[in-house]
């Protein structure tokens, strides 16, 4: 269905059915979902339009996607027009390196003059198809008929169908947030590593995408897909160049962060014909950013962004959105999920977010029933919930993006 939108905007009016924002101003709906219960009049009061408050608690689910500084706000958010994309593995002219290079000086196109067309070197670019499935992102809840009876009596929560309500919401957003940050060790029994089967019905990891042959080949847990990138095996040789991304490790050692690390990791990524459009770190890495340019009399500049469908927006002039620290004039984003391989500071995540999306079938919707509404559909006397995305994570160009780990 959403092959036919242009714009994500075009997706949320035809999944909403308004625009997006005026479905939540027209309810007073226009906190943070965990901003405060809404009933009644406006949503789930007894005898409210429960159509209308599926529809306002799956948009206020997805508004905390785009609007809060996380992981998945400063993606660009696209509608789903193809599970399949091309990508160029090599120039037509300069080869498939980092630099245009040529071996004879005639292959640049120089022609003599009213020269014979079959002297003309004949060149062309070489692509590869990725491919890509959507992912089901989905979590319900169910209150027996008693505990939501009850609930107004004994504890004191009130309605207990609108708190699970709020609670689940931000789980859910918070889930997907915490999905694309997995790293790619088994630490402490986390990561991608010590959890194969469930990383693969997840949305894809950006530290799986910004990552080399060398890196996900070490895996030992996760065998069947750690080296398969969007239907392509990154196999480490010449021919899948343009699937590996810049990476700073240290073997796992920690070594201190320094200026130099971060400074060569843009170069590397500008010399790749990349744009680093903000950097992705926890609030340890900054501090301790901070504390190491203080010492040299340097400061990290600041600036305003406003998170939006399109990614994050610089804000010039007004007191808006986010104020964040900046790293030559690129936005440093903190984001509290960020693994750090299990000891040392984050791990820092350099994204060229012009190639880096998270292509939507389906905006969270948010579906209820229940005893109230369909007791036989139901099954139980009681009452369900179920918050759903469809989407996934989509890179067209892997040599842009970059990543450091082993910092303390």
């Amino acid at each position: 269905m959403s092959g036919y939108f242009k714009t994500i905007g075009d997706l949320e009016r035809a999944t909403y059915g308004l625009g997006s924002d005026n479905l939540l101003k027209a309810t007073g709906a226009t906190t943070g979902i965990a901003g405060g219960h809404h009933t009644a009049a406006g949503l789930a009061g007894a005898g409210g339009d429960k159509s209308l408050y599926n529809l306002i608690y799956g948009q206020k689910v997805w508004t905390m996607i785009n609007r809060e500084i996380n992981a998945l706000s400063i993606l660009p958010k696209k509608p789903w027009r193809s599970s399949g994309w091309r990508i160029m593995k090599e120039r037509a002219i300069g080869g498939s390196a980092d630099t245009f290079s040529v071996s004879d000086l005639d292959d640049l196109g120089g022609t003599a003059e009213n020269a014979a067309l079959s002297g003309i070197t004949n060149v062309k670019p070489v692509y590869e198809n990725l491919h890509v499935s959507p992912k089901t992102i989905a979590h319900t809840f169910e209150i027996s008929e008693i505990a939501q009876l009850m609930a107004g009596l004994d504890d004191g929560l009130g309605d207990l169908i609108a708190t699970y309500r709020e609670e689940v919401g931000v789980s859910h957003a918070e889930s997907m947030n915490k999905m694309i940050l997995q790293d790619l060790t088994n630490v402490a029994g986390t990561g991608i590593d010590a959890h194969a089967t469930k990383a693969d019905n997840s949305l894809m990891s950006l530290f799986k995408i910004v990552a080399t042959h060398a890196e996900t080949n070490a895996l030992g847990t996760y065998t069947t897909n750690k080296n398969n990138l969007y239907g392509v095996a990154r196999d480490g040789t010449s021919a899948t160049e343009y699937l590996e991304s810049y990476v700073d490790s240290n073997s796992g050692t920690e070594r201190n962060l320094t200026v130099n690390i971060l400074n060569t990791a843009i170069r590397n990524l500008m010399a790749r014909g990349g744009e680093p459009k903000v950097i992705l770190t926890g609030y340890d890495t900054i501090q301790t950013l901070g504390e190491l340019l203080q010492a040299q009399e340097r400061f990290m500049g600041r600036t305003e962004i406003t998170p939006t469908h399109n990614g994050i927006k610089g804000v010039e002039g007004r007191e808006v959105g986010f104020r964040v620290a900046t790293y030559h004039d690129i936005p440093i984003i903190p984001v509290k999920d960020m693994p750090n391989g299990g000891a040392g500071i984050s791990d820092v995540l350099i994204l060229d977010t012009d190639h880096l999306f998270l292509c939507t079938l389906k905006p969270t919707e948010y579906f209820e029933g229940g005893i109230n509404a369909d007791v036989f559909g139901h099954g139980k006397l009681g009452h369900r919930g179920l918050y759903r995305t469809v989407a996934e994570v989509v890179c067209s160009y892997f040599r842009g993006q970059g990543k450091l780990l082993d910092l303390q």
